[in-house]
């Protein structure tokens, strides 16, 4: 158990500084505006028309750094900050969550993938931490082979989540930062800005997917060992 609890502190620590660093960068480039004076709704919209994009729509989202593509009602939400911000920042938030919606329209496979694992994530999501729990005997109850397979099953299926979220997320960078600079809507120093801010936003996949791998392997490892 203390494995356990040793590996979370561990990887929460990484995952703060990580999220401070994001946090850090956005606020700085969220500072340099882009030449074009184009929003991040502006943006948005150039993208999709682009790539003859017509029936995703685009909003207004709620909360700071919630920006995402939903692809079942087929919508791109932008925080407050991203839709009216004119900014280095804004820019690259935004064409990354277009940069989602093109892979929704070309049939990117990794994305269908991990669409498809949503439905059963969510379930072994609210699951694996009272698994965990008493798999490991938290709550005085003896752990058995057979719970600790089941918490084991649960968590191989968060962290193939977390492992098909790499490419996906990623790859979605790539195609803004792509975009970005064909287009002219960010070229030079804005390039380098965006794609320094959209670095940093993948490296806290990063961290949730080896966080995931690692403690998978740490239950693999304890089940041998009993």
């Amino acid at each position: 158990m203390i494995g356990y609890f040793v590996i979370i502190g561990v990887f929460s620590v990484i995952g703060m500084i990580i999220s401070g660093r994001l946090r850090s960068k956005f606020a700085h480039y969220s500072r340099i505006g882009l030449r074009s004076g184009m929003s991040g709704a502006d943006v948005a919209e150039a993208m999709l028309r682009h790539f003859n994009i017509s029936d995703v729509k685009i909003v207004e989202g709620q909360g700071f750094l919630t920006d995402h593509y939903n692809p079942m009602t087929k919508t791109v939400s932008l925080s407050s900050d991203v839709y009216h911000g004119r900014s280095v920042a804004a820019a690259a938030v935004a064409a990354h969550e277009c940069g989602h919606a093109v892979q929704h329209a070309k049939a990117y496979a990794m994305l269908k993938v991990r669409s498809a694992l949503v439905p059963i994530v969510n379930i072994a999501a609210g699951l694996q931490q009272y698994l965990l729990l008493f798999a490991l005997g938290a709550f005085g109850v003896g752990s058995s082979n057979t719970l600790l397979l089941i918490t084991i099953a649960v968590f191989a299926v968060t962290t193939l989540f977390s492992l098909v979220t790499l490419p996906v997320e990623f790859d979605a960078s790539n195609r803004a930062l792509a975009w970005l600079d064909q287009s002219g809507v960010a070229r030079g120093e804005e390039y380098n800005g965006a794609k320094d801010a959209l670095w940093w936003a993948a490296m806290t996949y990063v961290a949730a997917a080896l966080s995931a791998l690692v403690t998978l392997l740490y239950l693999i490892m304890r089940l041998n060992n009993d």
